[in-house]
């Protein structure tokens, strides 16, 4: 049996996608699944000895236990903190998606779920000509989308589950994460949201900063492999 893959995106650069990706990481472990990750593109890396890393790559290998290669994890890593397509420009090479097609199957030829986390927003650059958009879909697996609970967000995540179902990708559902403490009417916007989405959240992150590096989402992994039996 192959993989089942998972691209994780979020309404925004500061949804959480890490954070949720991590303890959906944890949380399949914890079902007794073996675990494959990847960010395929990062931007805002430092400079270690081994070479340029991104903290959110290194999150997710710690998460998982991974003893793959990082440049498998991370195929195409930039310095500084700008859209991947800048970063890109400036390092003189671009970023091809059929690289990272076979940097995933190496990946999933020895995982039972590959996770994997896109960069910005759902239609962020990753070139001149494409987008994590993109990305997803020549990957094609199901995407979930990280909803950043804060003012906006209703917008936002409509405006990403219609685009996410527009370019032909399948929806695996939705988690919310409180990433503002002082967001108004949270209850309410939760429940509007899933008016709005069609379906409740797989899981709901509170805000809890000291506990979100070992966050697992048991539940929530439970919930997504139960909606993707169902995602033709």
């Amino acid at each position: 049996m192959s993989a089942q893959g998972i691209f994780i995106t979020g309404t925004d650069t500061a949804a959480g996608k890490t954070v949720i990706a991590c303890g959906l990481v944890r949380g399949f472990r914890a079902l007794g699944e073996r675990i494959a990750v990847m960010k395929p593109v990062a931007s805002g890396a430092h400079r270690a000895a081994s070479g340029l890393r991104d903290a959110d790559a290194l999150a997710l290998i710690e998460a998982a236990g991974a003893m793959a290669r990082y440049e498998d994890v991370n195929p195409y890593c930039f310095e500084p903190a700008v859209s991947p397509h800048i970063a890109a420009k400036e390092a003189n090479f671009g970023v091809d998606t059929d690289t990272i097609r076979r940097k995933y199957a190496g990946l999933a030829a020895g995982a039972d779920w590959v996770i994997v986390e896109g960069a910005g927003g759902w239609l962020a650059p990753i070139s001149e000509r494409e987008t994590i958009a993109d990305l997803a879909r020549a990957l094609g697996v199901p995407v979930l989308l990280v909803v950043g609970l804060k003012l906006g967000c209703l917008n936002h995540a409509q405006l990403t589950r219609s685009s996410i179902e527009a370019c032909g990708a399948r929806f695996a559902g939705w988690i919310a994460n409180a990433i503002d403490p002082a967001m108004e009417r949270r209850a309410e916007n939760l429940a509007t949201l899933e008016r709005l989405l069609g379906e409740p959240a797989l899981a709901v992150v509170g805000y809890a900063p000291a506990e979100l590096g070992s966050l697992t989402l048991t539940l929530g992994a439970e919930r997504l492999v139960q909606r993707l039996a169902h995602v033709g």
